[in-house]
């Protein structure tokens, strides 16, 4: 389900609201897509990227965001 509006979500680790995700990422929040029962999303559209959230299987539970360019230049 494709949400238009920030839903802070938990790893093990950490905590991530709006403020945090868009300080990490350097760009603004725009929608979120979760899967029906998950508690972390898929993916994050920010004005300039879609971010791809890679959820790591370690000992305990961690995501890492992949950012990829939304509209990138081609010359």
């Amino acid at each position: 389900m494709i949400l238009c509006e920030w839903k802070d979500f938990n790893t093990d680790t950490e905590t991530y609201t709006l403020e945090a995700f868009e300080e990490s990422i350097g760009d603004e929040f725009h929608a979120m897509d979760m899967k029906d029962g998950d508690e972390i999303p898929s993916y994050i559209w920010t004005t300039n990227y879609v971010v791809i959230v890679k959820q790591n299987a370690r000992i305990y539970q961690d995501v890492s965001f992949v950012k990829i360019p939304r509209n990138p230049v081609c010359e």
